[in-house]
Order: structure tokens, then sequence, then C-alpha cells
């Protein structure tokens, strides 16, 4: 049904952390934003569900940049039922030995532990943590702007676009810190040798020392709802259960802000230019995921009890075999040991399961059109390490490539980042402009994570996006 109510400055499509983001940014100044949202909660990719009690994040589990996030700091989402989490250590990484290495969040506690290779780590993470402010300033935006602090981003610069593993190699002596350069460059969906990947490995690496990786308690729900909720309480307006496939479903309004994949935004377009269309045409997606959740009747009884220090796991091995896995992937031969991006979160938040249950969210990267009995490959590297975890499982939920799609067009193939984190996607994202967030249509403005800085929980996307529409409606 469609709702044409007059009056509207503003109609954000999809409430995602992106779409929230806009809609707050445009009624902080005042605007009326209305969000439409094709889901019965909002939250998209940052939701959650439950099952007998358990609760499982639907896409992202972690929020480094989350709690980070430069707009989402200033806001009083706290007052809203938004409590963050730590563990012990940020992360652990594991080799298939059944060692784990979790490494601490002070710097010179994680550079005690990394021996020989503690002062080189402490002297590229020291400065980009005290620093991460201006660091986010600049690279959680358009890149095709001159940088306001050109010297913090020098200096993030280098290793940001040299292929991970040869920076690994040219920085560390040991194996266990060029494994754990590897268990952060393995977040992106793409081969490990592919320019930009760093990027995301410095700013990952740099949050984990800065302010941790932390997550909501309660469930990714609950910052999706405390954004929802802010919005409200600004005087927003949530519609939710509906579908968006043209116009002609959309009320009237000055701006339409689409949280979504760049194909959906082309379809609400009322004009566009041969060049737009050829950029949006070339707009590629990484790597697509198979997650698994699961409801168990214990801890995950790791080899290591060391795993257990940390909320995010890195399983994978060596540098080696950490870029072998993943290059296996991106030419379709799936690794028998994969690399596995985990989360534990009941063992730190309570909530999230009865008394005496945990959870576990796993996933692997694998093609679009992977099925779901990878999954299987995936509990057996898990058994190896953690033997007697089949025994524990209570409950098994599998979320294939193309199952991601399906739930939100922004996850293309699966790929959780939206698009592909290379240089491309880095600089024409989906073009190369400095507000790539306008489109040919003067109303119709694209807000998700296919516009800079990309992938990530951290509304700035949305943010972003607002501020073209707040600089556009100045002007008219």
């Amino acid at each position: 049904m469609s709702l044409k109510p007059a009056g509207l400055d503003a109609v954000v499509v999809g409430a995602g952390p992106n779409g929230l983001s806009a809609a707050i940014t445009l009624a902080r100044a005042g605007l009326k934003v209305r969000v439409i949202e094709a889901h019965h909660q909002p939250g998209g990719g940052l939701s959650s569900r439950q099952w007998e009690g358990f609760t499982f994040d639907t896409g992202s589990a972690i929020h480094p940049l989350g709690y980070a996030s430069p707009v989402w700091q200033q806001w009083p989402l706290h007052a809203f039922g938004l409590d963050w989490v730590r563990s012990p250590a940020p992360y652990a990484h594991l080799w298939w030995d059944g060692r784990a290495l979790p490494l601490p969040q002070d710097l010179d506690a994680a550079a005690a532990v990394l021996g020989p290779d503690g002062a080189r780590w402490r002297a590229l993470f020291g400065p980009l943590v005290a620093q991460q402010g201006n660091l986010l300033e600049d690279t959680l935006r358009p890149l095709l702007r001159l940088p306001r602090h050109p010297l913090t981003l020098a200096r993030f610069g280098v290793p940001a676009l040299l292929p991970a593993p040869l920076t690994a190699s040219l920085l560390f002596q040991t194996a266990e810190a060029r494994a754990l350069w590897a268990g952060l460059a393995a977040h992106v969906n793409l081969p490990m040798m592919t320019p930009g990947v760093g990027a995301a490995t410095l700013m990952l690496g740099t949050a984990a020392h800065a302010g941790g990786w932390p997550f909501p308690r309660g469930g990714a729900q609950a910052l999706a709802d405390a954004l929802a909720e802010y919005f409200r309480w600004l005087g927003g307006e949530i519609q939710l259960d509906t579908r968006v496939q043209s116009r002609a479903d959309l009320p009237q309004a000055r701006a339409v802000l689409v949280d979504s994949s760049p194909a959906v935004a082309r379809q609400l377009l009322s004009r566009s230019t041969p060049g737009y269309d050829a950029w949006l045409s070339r707009f590629r997606y990484g790597l697509g995921a198979v997650k698994v959740d699961y409801a168990l009747s214990g801890p995950v009884p790791w080899l290591d009890p060391a795993a257990a220090q940390a909320a995010t796991l890195h399983i994978g091995g060596s540098l080696q075999q950490i870029e072998q896995a993943e290059r296996g992937a991106a030419q379709g031969q799936l690794s028998q040991q994969p690399y596995l991006l985990a989360a534990q979160h009941t063992l730190f938040d309570l909530s999230r399961a009865p008394q005496g249950g945990h959870t576990f969210w796993v996933y692997a990267h694998a093609p679009a059109d992977t099925g779901a009995d990878y999954a299987d490959t995936i509990e057996a590297a898990l058994e190896r390490l953690a033997p007697g975890f089949r025994a524990r499982i209570l409950h098994r939920h599998v979320t294939t490539p193309r199952q991601l799609e399906t739930f939100s067009p922004v996850f293309g193939g699966g790929d959780v980042n939206g698009g592909r984190f290379d240089l491309t996607g880095l600089l024409a994202r989906p073009v190369p402009t400095p507000t790539p967030y306008r489109t040919p249509d003067p109303q119709v403005y694209l807000c998700s994570s296919a516009t800079p800085p990309g992938g990530g929980v951290h509304g700035m996307c949305g943010y972003h996006a607002a501020q073209a529409v707040l600089s556009d409606f100045s002007s008219q």
C-alpha cells in the first residue's frame, strides 16, 4: 500500500545502521523524516533473532567501529538502552594445533606478549591509537577529498596500501605477530594480496587498542533499537513490514535516501545518465559468507583455555595458511581448514542465553553460490580445536551467501561489506566523485555501505549522505 501524506522532508528506504543514522542526522536538523523498512524490526544486518531464549545476531556481531563511530559517540544512545560489553582481550588468534593467543587491549601489555615484535607492534599502532579521532575523521568519509590531518593519514597510508602478507613479512619477525596481522586482514573478504586490504587491517588493529572490540549487551538489536528509539524521540517515524520496489511505493518527500544496494537505488531513479549507469554496472562485491549460529549446552571446550579470554576469535593458523585459505575461497576452492571469524558473546553477556546455555557465532568466506553443506566443514574444524563441541550443540542455524543477499540486497552475493574493499572500492564507491551519495536524480541519494566509507557498523555512510541532503536543501 502506498502512503502519500504531504509534508515529509525526507524518506529513508531501509532501517539498517546507515539508514537510521541518515534519518537521525536529518531529524536533528529539524526535518520531518520517515524510515521505511521491509522487515518486522529495524536494524537490517544489525538485528537479532531468538530461539528458545537464545539470542543470535543476524549479521554483524562485534562492533569496534560502532563504538568508535564519530557521530554515534556524540548521540545519547545510552539513554535509549545501549550498553557496551568488552571481553578482557579484544580478540584472540587460534592455530590449528589448538594454541590460542589473546592480545591485550593495552599496547604495552600487547608488546610484552609479542616478544621480539612487541616494539614494532607498539611503534606501528601507538601513534594511530593516539590520533584515532583524527584518523577516523579522514578515513570514515570519501577519500577523494583533501585530508584534514595529512600527517596522521600519511602514517596510515603506506601499510594500508601494501598487500597484507608483504606488510606482515616486512614488519614482523615472528610467526605469531604475522599470524595476528593476517587474522585482522582476513576480515576483508578478498584475497589478502589485494591492495587496500591493509587499510581495514590498520583500522581494526587501531580500534582494538584504542577502545577495544565491544558489542551491545543483549544482542546487536540493542544498538539498532537505540538508534530507532532516538530517532522516534526526535519526532521521526518508522514504517515496518513495507517493501519498496518502485517510486510509486514511496510517500511524497523532498528527498529519498536509499540504504540498499546500487541496483535498488537505480530502480528508484526518475532520471540517470549513461556514465552513472556504467559505474553502477561495474560495482562489484567480494566473497560471500557461510554463517552458522549455535545454541550450546555449555561454553566451547577449547583445547587452549586462553581462547575464552576474548569475545572475538580469528581461527586460521599461520599467515601462510590464512592467505592460502582466503585465496582458495576466491578461486572457488574451499579449504578444509578455512579462516573462521567467530564470536562467543555469552562468556561475557549472560543475557543472551538461558542459564547454563551459550551461543556461538561463526562464518567463513565463500563464493556466492556455496551451499549450506559447507557448514559441516566449519563444524569439523571447530571440533578439532574444541573436542566435544558437537556434543554441546542444541540447535544449529546455517545462513548461505544467497540467503544473506535475500535478507538484504546490501549484501550482494553474501558480501557482508556491501561491496569490494579494494582500491577501486575505496576510491570509487560507487562512483569516483567527492560526494558519491548524490545520484543523477536530484531527489534520490544513496546512503548504504555501497558508499564511503563502506562496510562495517558505524553509520557514517548514512551520516555523510544526510549532510549532502542538508547542503542541497540549504542551497534551494
